[in-house]
């Protein structure tokens, strides 16, 4: 017979050594709090969630000026989304500034009382796009999944897990999830003159032709196509004293910053949405604070 003793003490060891090995475990990631509007895909020792962002950006609709065709067609699209109707996969691409993450967040609050939802992706935590379906398939929300500044290099095969998600996995994706994704490449990818030459060798490939093509058909999963351009002096004019007013500077003061703000964007290279956010910003805090009027 077995010594109770010995057993015991057996015991003992065996529940010490599994106490330490759960103690050395991560720890299980938190439940997602449903209740909230937007969300980021974290990762951390191996495991993934989604973290509930407890302030939104707050940017409106009516905020975003001089782009009333881009805005038309991505509020249209998410609007038949909302409404359960079919809807595409949205790429937003061109100049950089010029409004494209702006606009998807509007998006956000513009819907979110319909039942709309964004995740924020990483590019580099793409391949987790399947285990994020998984996590909200059959919710009631429809959520729209953003990948911002979007593009890859030569060797990175994250795009892949993109692809498949888009159209060509053999797993129907969610009708509650759409990819928004904006980026400052049409195709996403590098692309390179000698590509085009379907006969010359590069890198050893016999057909880099067929490279392309493989660029090419990542881009072309996205059903609409949202272009932006660079902004005319009005456009830039236009965008700082919006700004400049939803800030709280005087009218006067606006009026005689003009030549400042354009001499602004010399100096950054670039009249863009986010140059002149960041102008009025400026100029909204050098103003001296309003004198409250006596009682």
């Amino acid at each position: 017979m077995t010594d109770p003793l010995l057993l015991e003490r057996l015991l003992t060891r065996v529940e010490a050594t599994l106490a330490r090995f759960e103690a050395s475990l991560p720890p299980l990631p938190p439940p997602t709090d449903w209740s909230a509007v937007a969300y980021r895909w974290r990762r951390s020792n191996g495991r993934g969630w989604l973290q509930a962002v407890r302030h939104p950006h707050p940017i409106r609709l009516s905020d975003l000026e001089t782009i009333n065709d881009q805005k038309e067609r991505i509020t249209a699209n998410t609007r038949q989304f909302v409404a359960g109707k079919p809807a595409n996969n949205v790429l937003l691409t061109g100049s950089r500034g010029s409004g494209k993450s702006s606009l998807v967040k509007a998006m956000l609050n513009e819907f979110s009382p319909k039942g709309l939802r964004l995740i924020e992706v990483d590019k580099d935590d793409l391949i987790d796009l399947a285990d994020i379906l998984d996590l909200i398939d059959g919710r009631p929300e429809r959520f729209i999944i953003f990948c911002d500044d979007l593009s890859f290099e030569a060797g990175e095969t994250a795009y892949k897990a993109l692809k498949s998600v888009l159209d060509g996995s053999i797993a129907a994706p969610p009708d509650n999830v759409l990819i928004y994704a904006t980026s400052n490449r049409r195709h996403l990818m590098p692309e390179y003159f000698s590509e085009n030459l379907e006969t010359h060798t590069v890198n050893d490939e016999i057909r880099p032709g067929e490279t392309t093509e493989e660029k090419v058909s990542l881009s072309d999963r996205f059903g609409l196509w949202i272009s932006f351009y660079p902004f005319s002096q009005e456009d830039y004019v236009a965008v700082f004293q919006h700004w400049a007013r939803e800030l709280g500077v005087a009218e006067d003061v606006i009026a005689a910053s003009e030549r400042e703000a354009l001499n602004w964007s010399l100096g950054r290279g670039s009249r863009s949405g986010r140059v002149a956010w960041q102008f009025a910003k400026e100029l909204a805090g050098q103003q001296k604070p309003r004198r409250k009027k006596a009682k």
